[in-house]
């Protein structure tokens, strides 16, 4: 990441739910969210995803990119890159653009390559 980038990431605009919080319902945000509890809805981002290692989500991630090291139930739509790291567990469906699959990732589903157009085709936002 350049330093350009990196000075425009204002820790206030990631959302968190926190290692020990359970989060019932759905999440939507403009800004980064960052996972480390447990969700049980759907989590809607404009921006990436961070699901950590202990964290655990029961429902469907839509957002522009993930970077998942926790265990799912529920589908990803993803505009543009899914990472699954070492040691996650995903029980769902994959709709993405680009796919990074770690050694010892674990995926039980059906992944369907797509484009941003398919993307917006199969998701409409939440209302505000």
């Amino acid at each position: 990441m350049s330093k350009a980038m990196e000075s425009s990431i204002n820790v206030n605009d990631v959302s968190r739910i926190s290692a020990g919080t359970i989060f019932k319902g759905e999440i939507s945000s403009p800004n980064d969210i960052r996972i480390d509890g447990r969700v049980e809805g759907k989590v809607f981002s404009k921006g990436r995803v961070v699901v950590g290692e202990k964290a655990v989500v029961e429902g469907d991630v839509i957002c522009q990119n993930v970077d998942f090291c926790g265990s799912m139930k529920g589908n990803f739509y993803v505009k543009d890159t899914l990472s699954l790291k070492s040691g996650c567990t995903v029980d769902g469906d994959l709709n993405v653009r680009r796919l990074q699959v770690e050694l010892d990732a674990r995926f039980n589903g059906c992944c369907k390559m797509i484009s941003e157009e398919d993307y917006d085709a199969l998701v409409t936002e939440p209302e505000e």
